[in-house]
């Protein structure tokens, strides 16, 4: 809790606390009329990015009583929400409309970034095809929101990066573009006016858990300076049990990608053990759960046809890339990297044994995929290993066609162009294969198993079920 009291020194109206250094933070008037508005959830908070990140964002801050408003180039977005659709599967339309009763809007015109106490910024950040940033969309997403600043207000960053990326790139951009003349609040003297906050928070988003709530997720929360820490971290807990404040925006931005790297290279691990585990006639699924019972000392990471989502696959590159500017070679995230690239050209390997041993070429065999999404029970096709097994199939000569529950269609990304229409499960005896990419829980695997003349399962969901048609990959 954020405690004022009066000071004699000039011009200084309040002190604070923080909860996690005890150290004494100067509150100039500008800054305690914001910090008073997002104690009290009156506060008026702008998201720009309505995607997997802004969305679920928005609508806790509109439940927590935000004043919110998001904000979206994709002008379908905001038609669907200010009609109270969802475009997110596992985001009810109900909780769309139980926002815009509590005062939530969507819209593309950024003129309406003045009128908010804080914006928080959920853009992608993904990869070019040379496996360098792709940070168009931040630079983009600060020159357009730049010119309406005031006086004032928190900029919060949540897209993941490299450490350097907020100080170097996004408020630059914001100083040099705004139309008042109003410069970042430094680490030195404490202003008074023609101030604006910066921070940077990474999101935390897993689409698909069900077994921690969002809300209880805490927030990590790194500022430029003290003031904007403060400010960031007392709006996020508005909305999440705690906030843990680190020293800069570089110690946040560096925290997300240590996440995410800790995943990828232990991913990999089990991912290259795995493949040893098949050569050796042993199931690793099962070695990982025995593993699992040790009570310390070891967190149990599945393998899988290759990486997935917004994060994984993506951010420790950023590093990677970074690093090299320090004439450092970031070895163990290269070599994760490689291990799991590779696993989708794994599963078209083990497709063409099974093929093989029923007497049939992977050239010209049908094959029906199951599962789109990167991973279960979501619709979420960001960077989905499926996309790069069809386009390996395909290059091999098969037919490839796909049921996935949660995508009636699949149409044309950033990397991908399918044009596809999901086949309903009719007739599996007709192809040669059935694939397993993403073990939805919809699916019954041992009736399918019964009906379908072969399956490969890159998910160990047909894991209990014997049968000579299974080849486990």
């Amino acid at each position: 809790m954020i405690e004022f009291q009066e000071m004699e020194v000039p011009k200084v109206d309040a002190i604070i606390e923080t909860m996690s250094t005890q150290s004494q933070v100067v509150l100039p008037k500008i800054a305690q009329v914001r910090m008073a508005r997002l104690e009290n959830r009156t506060a008026k908070i702008g998201v720009i990015g309505l995607g997997y990140v802004g969305l679920p964002l928005s609508l806790l801050l509109s439940e927590a009583g935000f004043k919110v408003t998001g904000f979206d180039i994709d002008t379908k977005k905001v038609t669907d929400l200010e009609a109270g659709r969802s475009y997110i599967f596992r985001i009810p339309a109900e909780e769309i409309q139980s926002a815009r009763k509590q005062g939530f809007k969507a819209t593309a015109d950024f003129a309406g970034l003045s009128d908010q106490d804080a914006i928080i910024m959920c853009v992608p950040t993904p990869l070019t095809e040379h496996r360098e940033p792709d940070l168009s969309y931040v630079e983009n997403t600060a020159k357009a929101a730049a010119p309406w600043l005031q006086e004032g207000q928190l900029v919060v960053l949540e897209s993941t990066t490299y450490p350097g990326t907020t100080e170097d790139l996004m408020i630059p951009i914001l100083e040099a573009e705004n139309r008042n003349g109003l410069k970042v609040q430094s680490q030195g003297a404490v202003a008074e006016h023609g101030v604006f906050y910066v921070a940077f928070s990474p999101e935390r988003e897993d689409p698909g858990n069900t077994t921690v709530a969002r809300h209880n997720i805490p927030k990590v929360v790194g500022g430029h300076e003290e003031i904007a820490t403060e400010l960031a971290a007392v709006m996020y807990e508005g909305i999440f049990t705690r906030s843990v404040r680190v020293s800069s925006t570089r110690a946040a931005e560096m925290t997300k990608l240590l996440e995410n790297i800790y995943r990828c290279v232990n991913i990999a691990l089990v991912n290259e053990l795995k493949v040893l585990a098949l050569k050796m006639g042993m199931d690793i699924w099962e070695v990982i759960d025995a593993a699992a019972t040790k009570p310390f000392g070891f967190h149990p990471f599945y393998p899988g046809p290759g990486l997935g989502g917004h994060c994984i696959p993506i951010d420790p590159f950023y590093l990677s890339w970074k690093a090299k500017e320090y004439d450092f070679n970031t070895r163990f995230i290269e070599l994760a990297g490689e291990v799991n690239e590779a696993m989708p050209a794994h599963v078209v390997q083990y497709v063409a044994k099974g093929l093989n041993q029923n007497k049939k070429a992977l050239n010209g065999s049908r094959i029906l995929m199951l599962g789109m999404a990167y991973k279960k029970d979501i619709d979420d096709l960001r960077e989905s290993p499926s996309l790069t097994v069809i386009e390996l199939l395909r290059e091999q000569g098969a037919e490839v066609q796909y049921n996935d529950p949660y995508f009636p269609t699949v149409g044309r990304g950033r990397h991908y162009n399918l044009n596809m229409t999901c086949t309903p499960l009719d007739d599996l005896g007709q192809y040669d294969c059935v694939l397993i990419m993403t073990d939805h829980t919809d699916y019954d695997y041992k009736d399918i198993v019964s009906k379908s003349k072969l399956v490969v399962d890159s998910r160990n969901a047909t894991k209990g079920i014997k049968s000579d048609k299974i080849v486990r990959c």
